[in-house]
C-alpha cells in the first residue's frame, strides 16, 4: 500500500461522491452513468483487496492483518450496497446514500494507509 494507491482511491472515490451529489441537487434519480462511476471504483476496490490481500502476505511490516484485510473487504462491500440502496429508493435520497457511502469509501482509503504504514490510533 503506497501513498499514490490509498490516495488515488480516495480522490476517485470524491469523484464519485461530487457525481452522485450533483445528481442529488439536481434532484434526479439513480441513473446508468452513476452505476458505471460506481463500477469503476468497484473493480479499483477489487483490485485493490486482491493486491492488498498478496502484499500483506509477502511484508515483513509489523500489520495487524485481521484490520487490513478488514477494511480492504469493507470497502468492497460498501459501493454495492450502496447501489441496491440508491436503486431502490426512487427519491434523490436514494442518490444521496450513494453519496455518503463514496465519502465513506475515501475515508477508508485514507485510514487503510494508516494501518499499513501502522498507525493503530
Amino acid at each position: 500500500m503506497t501513498d499514490p494507491v490509498a490516495y488515488g482511491i480516495a480522490v476517485l472515490a470524491l469523484l464519485v461522491a461530487g457525481f452522485a451529489a450533483w445528481h442529488v441537487v439536481r434532484d434526479r434519480e439513480f441513473g446508468n452513468p452513476l452505476f458505471y462511476a460506481v463500477c469503476v471504483l468497484e473493480i479499483v476496490l477489487v483490485v485493490l483487496l486482491v493486491g492488498g490481500s498478496i502484499a500483506l502476505g509477502s511484508t515483513s511490516r509489523d500489520v495487524d492483518g485481521i484490520l487490513f484485510v478488514s477494511y480492504l473487504v469493507t470497502m468492497v462491500v460498501i459501493p454495492p450496497a450502496a447501489v441496491l440502496w440508491g436503486i431502490a429508493e426512487k427519491s434523490r435520497w436514494g442518490t444521496g446514500v450513494v453519496v455518503v457511502a463514496m465519502l465513506t469509501t475515501a475515508a477508508l482509503s485514507v485510514r487503510l494507509l494508516g494501518i499499513w504504514k501502522g498507525a493503530y490510533a
